[in-house]
């Protein structure tokens, strides 16, 4: 390691990183504003200005930025230096010309890196006292606020939205001594990644819309670590609220998961926390109203020890809720709340990562691919951080060629980018139809799900021959094949992703193939798979049977109680078939958070606490556990769903239940009795855990108006709420300084407010957090053993006279359950339809716009008629999960 000199003190720094970064890393002072360490550097904002020096005895020495002067051994600056601190301070005055004075009234006001930067250079009175220049904000959709006006021209916002996220519609115009960062015309901002400009830009010209709403300042923000509950990727989240209602979601910082960055769907999708929707009380239809909880649960635990109970779980609860209920009814009545398809496309993805040789990567791992082959998936719909990674992936193979031929670093962001061009690493993607990573595809191809499949097994086949061989196969799939084969064959570390988006076992089959193929010759290959929701993978390693035997038992009459856990029914079988499943129930309890269809049909509600008002564990599709705490305490009898069951329950002694009370109990019982789930414990500390002797505050020290927030209730400072479950306070008093990383409520030291404090908590600017990045790996390839490659072809897909094969199609915004609670979702989503060929709708007589009927299991369906040539003929394209789609059991023939 390089030894650099800094203000006459020697330090150990990083080999081929910056000055910038290695003062950050050394926990150095230094102002910036352009530098992101996930962007690079360009040197636009001159800020980070230090003195250089020749050697000891060079006592005049010269400015550099140092976020572009790379380090060198025996590197000897100052950033004290006297001609360096007023450079500093007179850039930020420069730049601190047109801005505005509306700190006050600004959403960024006491957590902004322009607020913390200018007091760090001691920029402190203003000495342009004309009229500024002022601009039109704009229109950019439901989820961001334009104040351009406060823009400081770092360039960040595009340099994240085009550079690194692929976005075409913001940009930066410029005439003469005006820039202007925006849309050619106002409009909603297109890229699934746009919220993520809310904590990119360093100063308040974008904004969180929705925090605005119910607007608090964010050190007045109860917070708490928590996992995002938007797909299966377990995207670390930061979950602030005030007065009992949730007010803002930003990222938290993973070094292995989604690193600096949040998807839309996950960063503003929150408000069914704060929905009128909510069941708040518990309630029993054959009780009055107002009986309260004390009897309510005394007639819940008669019905559950006088009769046959059967539990049926949830993806998206907590691996503590679904264990307690499984506990609670016994195994052999526990049913997975998931559709057939959802079962077994996890049960396989589990299947295959546990007995096959191939590791699954995390999504930074994935970013550092150098080849990706998309199986069946459109990953911006169904998986969109995992897009954002693929995107990062296909620069890897140009950007070390580009750094090897002209010397670059890869934190000079600019210069190899010019280098680069628009060279892109091999992407190949066969797909059901066309998604936004098509322009970056070396090759990009769309057919149904079994050709998908027959294309895979043949690229096995042609990496190894001893994987089975496709016969029958086209001109076109022989040629797509060998593309393929001969791109991965060549890459060091290529990347294969299917999943549950075309529901199909066989294209995953393919997908596990091609990748033990790859293992086979020694290539270090990654097999990564979707899963529907925050918790499938937890859900299907708990293990239980099908929904569908559910139906049956209740059908023949011989259930007389059913649980169902943070579920609704209407979305994992056909409403017919739900219908009739409630028809034969004699008792439902449903504990849940919202109403739906199957609260309707529900004799008993139980209120279940959301994420933010929970403490749990979730394992996402890598295996990798993690712990949500909660944030608040809510109002009324809501509480997590664990806990009820444990109030509800009577376990026998071998479950080890019956004197569970605690998080700490259930997960404790949890990893001794099942060894797949050994560790979970130890994820985070303990609740007895202390710092010094004292919990960790959720609040920071400059939290305000505690006595006051209540006051029109009691004047009186009220007593802060217990937490026995978890090592936090619901107060600010606590320990101030680093807690550990698994359980960090929030960012922030001295001097910095805003959410670039993450430097303060790395162990180097970029890395991993100091005491390694939250999660444990379930999940661990095989060491030994003979590959168990699958050998069985599909035949070739040929369209069936009078039919059409239903596949599912997946939108960011609408698919997902809870997201569509909130407006800006809602706004932004689709209505139902069913996409066709042109052949198809020609043959079927309909028109785009149109009503296209069919029948399944003897109910009609009218679907408005959407054309995409990019489909297979015979094939149909549905919107799985939209409100209002009462079809959900995809894929199946239907007839026309």
């Amino acid at each position: 390691m390089p030894t650099i000199h800094i203000d006459n003190q020697s330090y150990e720094v990083k080999a081929g990183s910056n000055l910038l970064e290695a003062c950050l890393s050394l926990g150095m002072n230094l102002p910036y504003f352009c530098w992101h360490p996930a962007l690079g550097s360009v040197g636009a904002c001159r800020q980070c200005a230090v003195k250089v020096f020749k050697d000891e005895q060079d006592k005049t020495g010269r400015l550099v930025m140092a976020c572009m002067e790379p380090v060198k051994d025996q590197m000897r600056l100052a950033i004290a230096d006297g001609e360096a601190s007023t450079f500093r301070e007179q850039v930020i005055g420069w730049l601190m010309t047109n801005h505005p004075h509306d700190c006050a009234v600004c959403d960024e006001g006491g957590s902004c890196h322009l607020q913390d930067m200018t007091v760090m250079t001691g920029h402190a009175y203003r000495n342009y006292h004309f009229t500024k220049r002022t601009y039109k904000n704009q229109y950019l959709g439901p989820f961001l606020n334009h104040e351009m006006n406060r823009c400081i021209q770092c360039y960040r916002c595009v340099r994240f939205y085009k550079d690194f996220a692929g976005g075409k519609d913001l940009d930066v115009f410029a005439a003469r001594s005006h820039v202007y960062f925006g849309r050619q015309e106002e409009g909603t901002l297109e890229s699934e990644f746009s919220g993520n400009l809310a904590e990119v830009c360093p100063t308040g010209v974008f904004t969180d819309k929705t925090l605005k709403q119910h607007y608090t300042r964010k050190w007045d923000f109860t917070s708490a670590a928590s996992v995002c509950q938007g797909c299966g990727l377990g995207c670390n989240i930061i979950a602030g609220e005030r007065y009992g209602s949730l007010r803002q979601i930003t990222s938290r910082y993973n070094g292995a998961v989604n690193g600096y960055f949040l998807c839309d769907r996950g960063r503003f999708g929150y408000e069914f926390v704060n929905s009128a929707q909510r069941i708040r009380e518990i309630s029993i239809k054959l009780l009055m109203p107002d009986a309260g909880e004390g009897p309510a649960l005394a007639y819940l635990r008669n019905k559950i020890n006088s009769g046959k109970v059967i539990g049926i779980g949830s993806p998206r609860a907590s691996l503590e809720s679904n264990y307690v209920l499984k506990q609670l009814v016994g195994e052999d009545q526990f049913y997975l709340g998931v559709s057939d398809t959802d079962h077994d496309l996890t049960s396989l993805a589990l299947r295959i990562l546990q007995q096959g040789p191939v590791r699954t990567p995390s999504l930074q791992e994935a970013a550092k691919a150098d080849m990706v082959l998309i199986l069946g998936e459109d990953i911006t719909n169904t998986a969109p951080m995992l897009a954002l990674s693929v995107r990062q992936a296909i620069r890897q193979q140009p950007e070390q060629d580009a750094m090897q031929k002209v010397h670059l670093a890869p934190w000079q962001d600019a210069a190899v980018r010019e280098a680069v061009q628009d060279n892109k690493g091999p992407l190949f993607i066969l797909g059901i139809q066309e998604s936004k990573l098509d322009e970056l595809a070396t090759l990009a191809f769309y057919t149904a799900p079994d050709n998908i499949a027959r294309v895979g097994f043949a690229v096995a086949h042609l990496i190894n021959p001893s994987m089975p061989e496709v016969t029958g196969m086209t001109d076109k799939g022989k040629s797509l094949a060998q593309e393929i084969a001969a791109g991965l064959s060549k890459a060091k570390n290529p990347l294969i992703i299917a999943g549950y988006g075309s529901g199909s076992e066989v294209v995953m089959k393919a997908a596990a193939n091609i990748s033990w193929a790859l293992h086979q010759q020694g290539i270090d290959a990654m097999l990564s798979y979707t899963v529907p929701e925050c918790n499938s993978m937890g859900l299907e390693m708990l293990g239980g049977h099908r929904l569908e035997s559910a139906l049956q038992a209740v059908a023949q009459d011989a259930i007389d109680t059913v649980i169902i856990l943070e579920n609704d029914l209407y979305r994992r079988i056909d409403q017919p078939l739900a219908d009739q499943f409630f028809n034969h129930c004699k008792e439902v309890i449903l504990i849940d958070h919202l109403y739906s269809p199957t609260a309707e049909r529900a004799t008993g509600l139980i209120p279940a606490g959301t994420f933010a008002e929970s403490d749990g564990t979730l394992i996402n599709n890598e295996g990798r556990a993690q712990r949500f705490f909660q944030v608040f305490v809510p109002n009324g009898g809501v509480q997590e769903s664990w806990r009820w069951l444990l109030q509800l329950g009577n376990y026998a002694h071998h479950s080890g239940l019956q004197e569970a009370e605690t998080l700490d109990d259930v997960t404790g019982i949890i990893s001794r009795k099942m060894p797949i789930f050994a560790g979970i414990a130890g994820i985070t500390p303990s609740a007895e855990f202390r710092i010094a002797g004292q919990k960790i505050p959720r609040e920071p020290h400059r939290y305000s108006g505690r006595t006051a927030m209540l006051a029109n209730i009691n004047v009186s400072e009220p007593q802060p709420p217990a937490d026995p479950d978890t090592a936090l306070s619901f107060t600010m008093e606590g320990y101030q300084g680093r807690p550990p990383s698994s359980m960090t409520p929030f960012f922030w030291a001295p001097g910095w407010n805003s959410v670039q404090s993450i430097n303060k908590f790395q162990v180097e600017v970029g890395g991993p957090l100091h005491d390694g990045d939250p999660g444990l790996r379930l999940i661990h390839p095989a060491a030994n053993g003979e590959i168990p490659f699958f050998t069985t072809v599909p035949e070739l897909f040929l369209p069936l006279t009078g039919h059409l094969l239903l596949v599912p199609l997946y939108h960011i915004f609408g698919s997902e359950e809870l997201s569509v609670y909130t407006e800006g979702v809602a706004a932004r989503m689709p209505s139902p339809y069913i996409m066709l060929h042109s052949e198809d709708a020609q043959r079927y007589q309909v028109t785009a716009g149109s009503l296209l009927y069919f029948l399944v299991n003897g109910q009609q369906y009218a679907l408005q008629v959407k054309i995409n040539d990019a489909l297979q003929s015979g094939i149909a394209g549905v919107p799985v999960g939209l409100p209002g789609m009462k079809l959900v059991d995809v894929p199946q023939w239907v007839k026309i």
